[in-house]
């Protein structure tokens, strides 16, 4: 082989090289945006660069697989959606009262499933792994809550608040909505299943 032709084959080995990790990271990148949607642009927003972001979310994923999530009872489910069904008529009566009565009951089924319950930040970020497509309403929720504990919600701000809880109760529950069933959606004379509610 002349010199030439080891220039060549080396550098074409190079292009391969490079064209398989550009090809690795944008599969890579697929997969975190695919899994983590909204809160894969979030977290890109708050870091230095989209590598670090990536870095992080992948770091999520890593501590997530450590954890032990259990799916709830059957039983379980039925008492948390009767308990956020009650919490919703209370609103009306005690909205400030729902909020944090809401922030409670999320909390206590996070536990349930497995999650940590710590700082507000790393709940979110475990539940981000499975549940990022909800966390957006978690957070507004959250931060609604804390607002309201300054004095700073009004009552459409509340109510607001516990629509975001119910979306991501629902989706934690694995329910779609939570206390939105229609009437006409149950066939009439089958008896209503209690894990449907």
């Amino acid at each position: 082989m002349s010199p030439t032709q080891i220039v060549l084959l080396v550098l074409a080995v190079l292009v391969v090289a490079a064209l398989v990790a550009v090809a690795v990271v944008a599969t890579r990148r697929r997969a975190l945006r695919s899994r983590f949607g909204p809160e894969y642009d979030r977290v890109v927003a708050e870091q230095d660069s989209r590598g670090a972001a990536e870095r992080e979310l992948r770091e999520r994923e890593r501590r997530h697989a450590e954890l032990t999530l259990t799916p709830l009872s059957p039983t379980d489910r039925a008492r948390y959606a009767a308990a956020w069904e009650e919490l919703q008529v209370r609103f009306v009566d005690s909205p400030a009262e729902a909020v944090g009565d809401a922030d409670e009951l999320v909390s206590r089924l996070i536990a349930d499933r497995g999650y940590p319950t710590g700082e507000f930040a790393e709940q979110a970020a475990h539940l981000s792994v499975e549940h990022a497509r909800t966390l957006t309403h978690y957070r507004e929720a959250h931060e609604i809550r804390l607002r309201n504990e300054r004095g700073e919600a009004g009552t459409e701000d509340l109510r607001q608040a516990v629509v975001h809880y119910r979306t991501l109760v629902a989706d934690l529950l694995g329910e779609e909505p939570v206390g939105h069933r229609l009437p006409e959606q149950q066939h009439p004379d089958s008896p209503q299943d209690a894990t449907t509610r």
